[in-house]
Parts: structure tokens; C-alpha cells; sequence
């Protein structure tokens, strides 16, 4: 038997994501917590460790790149994205100068930022990954990036939501992070 789950949001689903995220912030204990936390399609939390140092420091050097080479727009780290899947959060995200007012939102986005960017850690699937490429897409992302945890970026767009290829959004984009 085969188990298909749909990849982009319902009504519900986007409901049923901003309620229990309003939730969840309004955690005393939970706001405590040093973990990263998203939620599946349920609304159950899903909490993983900080992430190490060069997870941060990659981060921060694609966010910097990107206000370098799309300066008008607005960067945003640990983005959370309402899904098909509940709020999952982005690494690094871009958002175009139009969507700009969005990024004083205390909830999730209801649509993801045009760029989503996800730095590989060691616990990373190759199947958890490629499933977080799909819920971006879902919620309207136009390209997904991958980091690998040597540096090494694929750029991935909606076009072309399986393949490697450059990015059209910005081309000039350097594909490792030193």
C-alpha cells in the first residue's frame, strides 16, 4: 500500500497550523526550551537539539550573501512556514521587498518566502530533506536551497523541484560557503 500525502496547504490545514503555533508561544515552559521546535500535520511538536556552531555560522554567511547579491529584499533565519505539514522552519529565507511587511508577523508564514534554505546537519535524512523541499514548494517557495555539511549549495526551483540547477533568482550566488 502506497501513501501519498498532499503537499499543498488546506484552509484547514493552515487554521489548524497558526492555532496551535499561537499555542506554542504562548508556552512559558516551552519558550524555555534551547530546542528547535515545528509541528507535524496534527499539531504534535516536533523538537530537535540547537543546531552546532558551523550550522549557525553557515546560516549566518548565506544570509549575509544573500543581503550582498538581493540587498532590496528581507533575510530571515529559523523562518517558520505554515505546510501541508505542519510549521516547519527554515534555515535561511528570502523574501522579495513586496512580501516585506510579512516579516513583522509573530506567526507562521502562510506562504513561504520566495527562497527557503536548509543547512544539512548530521542527523538529516537524504527522504527528510526531500520532503521539506516539497512542503516549501507547496507553500509557494520558488527555489529550495540544500547545504551540505561541507558548504556545497544545490539550488533547486519550482520549475524543476528534483534537479540541481542554477539559481534564477540569483544567479550570482556562490555554490559553497566557506
Amino acid at each position: 500500500m502506497t501513501l501519498t500525502i498532499e503537499t499543498t496547504p488546506s484552509t484547514e490545514q493552515t487554521a489548524l497550523n497558526l492555532s496551535r503555533w499561537n499555542e506554542i508561544l504562548a508556552d512559558k515552559e516551552l519558550a524555555e526550551l534551547p530546542h528547535r521546535i515545528e509541528t507535524d500535520r496534527h499539531g504534535h511538536i516536533l523538537m530537535s537539539p540547537p543546531p552546532a556552531p558551523n550550522h549557525a555560522k553557515k546560516q549566518f554567511r548565506i544570509g549575509s550573501l544573500l543581503e550582498k547579491h538581493l540587498p532590496e529584499g528581507v533575510i530571515l533565519t529559523e523562518c517558520p512556514i505554515s505546510t501541508a505539514d505542519g510549521v516547519k522552519s527554515a534555515d535561511v529565507t528570502w523574501l522579495s521587498p513586496n512580501r516585506a511587511e510579512e516579516a513583522e508577523s509573530a506567526t507562521p508564514l502562510t506562504k513561504a518566502p520566495e527562497i527557503c534554505v536548509e543547512v544539512l546537519s548530521p542527523g538529516n535524512t537524504a527522504s527528510a530533506i526531500e520532503e521539506k523541499r516539497a512542503l516549501y514548494f507547496g507553500a509557494g517557495a520558488k527555489e529550495v536551497w540544500i547545504c551540505n555539511e561541507n558548504g556545497k549549495l544545490e539550488f533547486y526551483r519550482q520549475d524543476l523541484p528534483d534537479t540541481p540547477t542554477p539559481s534564477l533568482l540569483c544567479p550570482d550566488f556562490p555554490n559553497l560557503i566557506r
